[in-house]
């Protein structure tokens, strides 16, 4: 792809406006513990006695799963009710749960942890969809918005850097439960700083007419492809990372398991930068595909299994490319979504791609005894991607322009009076 002549909207500019940084960072903070939890949780366990990592597993994967499985309800809670209303008791929900956690110990019974690690992942405030719900009102252009959201997507990759990280410092130097009270602590401090903020408190979700109002994105069938698209492409990352524990096994060098997500999801970051910073050419689903095929191209050279600096180093490449996908996806979907569901859109590439990940770290641990087949399952997923996008290429918008997006805004504007 190459640039055009249009002058890109410089991230100053996006940061810049009025409750954009605010939103950005409390939503960053408040979703910090979905990536913490779930290593939390592993460590508190395995600290007791008789610790079961295979229990440990399960309440963990839980955790993950029950999250992205709500997330289509709490969408649809969130257009009925606005976001102060459903994401606020959520939030203190899932802290509770998790600060019960703590309390009880890793001696509890087991029905017990899985009861509340199941209400905890339910109950995680949905402030990922709520945020792209919020783009609209608080930016002013398509640039903007199209900037703000490659901001957003590339941000995402260090939260499963660095949640992981803080929650196994915190575990080793004051002890699990400490890790289980910071997750807490900083889902609340995160959701407070977006919930309190006018454009949080004021949104409501754009109308549905007569004949939209119950119509569910499934039965959308440009959306469809969206989100299986996002399912393998999320399957890709989470067999990556069981990949990545097979290589510092294959290897004897441990800190492959977080160097090799560290390389690709530092990429992502780099590649959300980049991506948002210009103006590429072509429609937005053209940018999906070529976007997709680039991911999947890039999978290529781990299949001849590198040495582990080498692959760590390739693993940039991959990451690159996924903040363009991810966010080509919502801005494909944005214009696909009826009026009146773009929270229960935004929901559902979440669930997709949440799914995805649990789906692919599954397939990639029952097949880690193969060191191929284990390397091949990222590029295999993304191709699975490709194909998906381009067997529905006349159904993805193909009269959207890249830069334009949605012309009329998702959700109500923020009244002018704060």
């Amino acid at each position: 792809m190459t640039v055009t002549d249009r002058t890109p909207t410089p991230y100053s500019e996006v940061l810049g406006s009025r409750h954009v940084a605010r939103l950005l960072l409390g939503t960053l903070v408040g979703r910090l513990p979905n990536a913490m939890a779930p290593m939390a949780i592993v460590l508190l366990i395995t600290t007791a006695a008789h610790g079961r990592l295979a229990f440990a597993g399960a309440l963990s994967a839980l955790y993950v799963l029950s999250s992205a499985l709500s997330q289509p309800l709490k969408a649809k809670l969130l257009a009925h009710y606005g976001q102060t209303r459903v994401s606020s008791p959520a939030a203190c929900i899932n802290a509770g749960c998790v600060l019960a956690l703590a309390a009880t110990g890793p001696d509890a019974q087991p029905a017990l942890m899985t009861a509340l690690v199941a209400v905890a992942g339910l109950c995680t405030p949905p402030l990922e969809a709520g945020l792209r719900a919020l783009w609209p009102a608080v930016l002013a252009t398509p640039e903007q918005r199209r900037a703000a959201l490659a901001l957003d997507t590339g941000a995402q990759g260090t939260l499963f850097v660095a949640g992981p990280l803080i929650a196994a410092y915190l575990a080793s130097a004051y002890g699990p439960s400490c890790a289980l009270i910071a997750t807490a602590a900083l889902g609340i401090a995160g959701s407070a700083v977006v919930l309190s903020a006018p454009p949080s408190r004021t949104w409501r979700a754009e109308t549905p007419n007569a004949t939209d109002a119950h119509r569910s994105p499934l039965r959308n069938a440009g959306l469809r492809p969206l989100f299986l698209a996002l399912s393998a492409i999320g399957f890709a990352v989470g067999a990556m990372n069981v990949w990545a524990v097979t290589m510092a096994d294959a290897h004897n060098v441990a800190l492959l398991a977080g160097l090799i997500p560290g390389s690709f999801f530092a990429g992502s970051f780099l590649g959300g930068l980049a991506y948002g910073r210009r103006t590429w050419p072509g429609t937005v689903n053209r940018q999906l595909l070529a976007g997709a095929a680039a991911f999947t191209a890039a999978w290529l050279p781990v299949i001849v299994l590198p040495g582990p600096y080498t692959s760590t180093a390739l693993a940039v490449f991959p990451g690159l490319f996924l903040p363009v996908v991810i966010a080509s996806c919502y801005l494909t979907a944005d214009t696909l979504a009826l009026p009146g569901t773009h929270p229960a859109t935004y929901a559902w590439l979440i669930l997709s791609y949440g799914v995805g990940t649990s789906a692919g770290t599954a397939a990639g641990g029952l097949l880690a005894g193969h060191a191929l087949t284990g390397a091949a399952l990222p590029g295999l997923a993304s191709a699975a991607a490709v194909a998906a996008l381009a067997s529905a290429r006349s159904r993805l918008s193909p009269a959207a322009p890249a830069n334009h997006g949605r012309t009329t805004p998702s959700c109500n504007p923020v009244p002018s009076e704060r």
